[in-house]
């Protein structure tokens, strides 16, 4: 047995030859630990087909799935100032906000856009919890308010996805004038006699919850998300208590009367749907997008034919 040839050849061809897999093909479920095919977690909207854990999606995945067809278009937003308190902790704001930007490729933390679910033209904004925590600055509030104004010029409803983890600090007083300014954008709405339902996803905290993220018409969130102004940690280090179990999920709160529904991700759009034509006084969507069934016509009936008489059938010569 010649182990040159039969063992030493054949290892050093393997390393040589060896492929690389990347990384990302597979992804562990923080909730129950099953390992996950890429393709299989993108086709179920980034929820455990073991568990139903719901991890983040992306803005961009979420319209996607969202819109007819996955067709929408960006709504323009006005860019703020840059860096107006020259904030530096660690690192200079600007530094953070490029590495955010490379690391979701998106502009900031909100995406707006419009289209049609069900054949119903809606506004829909999305906050990005990749995002530096989906965290409220000045761009956040400008998206809002651009978002109600298109709403309101359009004359449709509009849909909000909150995910965040409270105001940007780096940005100070002004982060939190966001909280009025969008309230205001949403008294718009109401003015105009507009829907505003809010899909509350995880997690949702901070100024967010108290402000836009709980002002809506319809609250709806996704199971198990976190919702709340102060962490259940911060609350248990302030009064000393054991909290309940499942306190501040959005189960808890769907008991304690603070939203309407909780929804898992796969039934969202035929929810939204339905409400906002609900809502939008519309009539019921035609499921699968085909064209409304029209009433059948009656058959035509052939009037009955008399029989012919023998003589005329068979005359006299």
């Amino acid at each position: 047995m010649n182990w040159i040839s039969n063992y030493v050849r054949p290892t050093i061809n393997s390393l040589f030859s060896r492929r690389e897999v990347p990384e990302n093909l597979w992804t562990k479920c923080p909730e129950c630990g099953t390992m996950l095919f890429h393709r299989e977690l993108s086709d179920n909207l980034n929820v455990c087909t073991n568990c139903d854990h719901h991890m983040a999606i992306s803005p961009r995945a979420r319209f996607t799935a969202l819109f007819d067809g996955g067709i929408f278009s960006e709504i323009a937003v006005p860019a703020p100032v840059e860096d107006p308190l020259k904030f530096r902790d660690q690192k200079k704001y600007p530094d953070r906000m490029r590495a955010a930007q490379k690391e979701t490729g998106e502009k900031e933390a909100m995406l707006i856009a419009e289209g049609e679910i069900g054949r119903t033209p809606i506004v829909a904004a999305c906050q990005d919890f990749s995002f530096m925590a989906g965290s409220m600055g000045m761009y956040v509030g400008n998206a809002i308010i651009a978002a109600a104004e298109r709403a309101v010029e359009l004359n449709r409803p509009l849909i909000l996805f909150s995910a965040a983890g409270g105001a940007r600090m780096q940005e100070g007083i002004l982060s939190l004038m966001q909280m009025p300014r969008t309230t205001v954008a949403v008294e718009m709405l109401k003015e105009a006699g507009l829907p505003y339902i809010v899909v509350l996803t995880h997690p949702t905290t901070g100024g967010v919850t108290a402000s836009y993220a709980m002002l809506g018409d319809v609250h709806i969130a996704e199971p198990n998300a976190l919702i709340c102004f102060a962490g259940p940690r911060v609350i248990e280090q302030t009064i000393r208590e054991k909290l309940p179990e499942g306190f501040q999920r959005a189960e808890y709160l769907l008991d304690h009367g603070m939203l309407d529904r909780v929804t898992a991700r796969g039934d969202l759009r035929d929810e939204l749907i339905t409400i906002t034509r609900l809502l939008m006084g519309l009539p019921p969507a035609v499921m699968g997008d085909l064209p409304a069934p029209t009433k059948p016509e009656p058959p035509e009936v052939a009037e009955p034919v008399e029989p012919e008489t023998p003589s005329e059938a068979n005359p006299d010569p």
